[in-house]
């Protein structure tokens, strides 16, 4: 049998390799497609923790110590583990999952809680490869990627095909990357 690209032997095995190994990769492509979304949108936080704010209302003027036994008599609020001046008039209060600015003149703490999200904070570990031993995942499903595209290429045959119309959307494709590059 001659094997070429327009074998039908060929392209029966990549559509099934294309089809199969499409299939192994779902999960990793919406790991790394959820977690991009996410990650393209930060607003300055970290969608892997909950924020959540608050204000407290403390005597002015308060030294360190004194600080630290007002913040720890709020019960629904982790005990401080750390008190530190940041200028002459602002103490951060940092404790378990958060931390807070205490405000010497007008006796105000503004304070932030931070919960873990544990599935968006996993993936995103993942996205960035930060989990040990990711790494060669992460160049296999690198490889998937560059075969499932190129094989894609060689699926379809005639007017809708590479020879066709799908050229010109292959040509789109390539100078999206492109253009955005040279010209943004």
């Amino acid at each position: 049998m001659k094997w070429s690209i327009d074998s039908k032997g060929l392209v029966r095995w990549l559509r099934i390799l294309h089809r199969d190994i499409g299939f192994l990769a779902v999960g990793l492509c919406l790991v790394y497609a959820i977690s991009g979304i996410l990650l393209n949108h930060l607003d300055g936080t970290d969608p892997a923790f909950k924020t959540r704010s608050g204000t407290l209302s403390f005597p002015p003027e308060l030294d360190n110590e004194a600080l630290t036994q007002q913040w720890n008599r709020h019960e629904t609020l982790p005990p401080a583990k750390k008190v530190m001046p940041v200028d002459e008039a602002h103490v951060r209060i940092f404790f378990e999952g958060g931390i807070g600015v205490y405000n010497l003149p007008l006796g105000t703490v503004e304070y932030e809680t931070y919960t873990k999200r544990p599935f968006i904070y996993w993936i995103n570990k993942l996205h960035y490869n930060l989990v040990k031993g990711w790494t060669p995942v992460a160049d296999i499903f690198s490889i998937v990627l560059i075969f499932l595209a190129i094989s894609g290429l060689f699926l379809t045959k005639g007017k809708k095909g590479l020879a066709g119309s799908g050229k010109w959307y292959l040509l789109a494709g390539l100078l999206i990357p492109i253009i955005y590059i040279l010209f943004i």
